[in-house]
């Protein structure tokens, strides 16, 4: 189905821009190791506005309107309203909803991590709205949350550049023995982690152990030569990964229990928007 109208929400937050996950380019100095690890703030916002095809957007400034431009940038269709609210002191989002339900949008698009997710995505339920109007996320539903939010959760779309059933054998590995070890799903901060530790350990085994060569280090890194949970990726020309993204949605299992389930990919080989901004001096 197209979605014609969209409505964007998001709170607001400032946050720092740092790597893995800054949400705008930076030049480096020649004599520092800097790489991007997991991408821009916006990627999965992207991933989620290449689904779309017109709506309503709500989130967070700065961190919001960041991830809004990232559903903007591959967004088809119409933004009929967008609203950012404040983070996290605001729990309240009736006003917003409503400004929503009067938009008449064909799908809402929202930003709010954390508590605020939660108290966000139950106050749409009570609304009326779900069922009626498809809600669009980016880092709201994961592992960590969903044993909180439950079916809350149920109907609600996301994506992201892992998902706990990527086919490959690293993803597998990881997996089986996080479940073993802390009897519950990891989330994506903890494939990030677990990625972030074996990229680190490629690019010192590159440098047979000479952290004084930052040029190797970097180019090492460069390579991305080892088994990441989210499958094969490569580095574009300003140290971010160009790697896929996948639609997600979260399913409720025989046991009673929730897990995210990757619906589609959504974007291939996808490059961050700022790449030809970046210089790398």
């Amino acid at each position: 189905m197209r979605r014609t109208r969209t409505w964007l929400a998001a709170a607001i937050v400032a946050l720092p821009c740092i790597a893995p996950a800054a949400m705008t380019p930076v030049s480096m100095a020649a004599d520092t190791v800097k790489i991007g690890f997991v991408g821009t703030f916006s990627g999965p916002a992207a991933a989620i506005g290449n689904d779309m095809r017109d709506g309503f957007n709500l989130g967070l400034e700065h961190a919001g309107k960041n991830v809004a431009a990232g559903v903007k940038a591959n967004f088809k269709g119409q933004v009929v309203g967008e609203e950012y609210t404040a983070w996290p002191g605001q729990l309240d989002f009736s006003a917003e909803l409503t400004k929503a339900r009067t938009a008449k949008p064909d799908a809402i698009f929202a930003f709010y991590p954390g508590a605020a997710g939660a108290q966000f995505l139950t106050q749409y339920a009570q609304s009326g709205l779900k069922g009626q109007i498809p809600l669009y996320t980016a880092f709201m539903i994961d592992a960590l949350s969903l044993p909180k939010i439950g079916d809350l959760a149920l109907g609600i779309a996301t994506a992201g550049h892992w998902a706990i059933d990527l086919p490959n054998a690293a993803n597998e590995k990881f997996v089986s023995g996080f479940r073993a070890a802390y009897k519950r799903d990891p989330s994506f901060y903890a494939a990030q982690g677990y990625d972030a530790a074996n990229f680190i350990n490629s690019a010192v085994t590159g440098v047979k152990g000479n952290l004084a060569d930052k040029e190797g280090l970097r180019g090492a890194m460069e390579k991305a030569d080892y088994a990441s949970v989210r499958g094969s990726y490569r580095y574009g020309n300003n140290h971010f990964p160009i790697q896929n993204f996948y639609l997600q949605e979260t399913v409720k299992k025989a046991d009673g229990s929730f897990e995210i389930k990757t619906v589609a990919t959504i974007l291939k080989d996808h490059q961050d928007r700022y790449h030809d901004k970046c210089p790398m001096k």
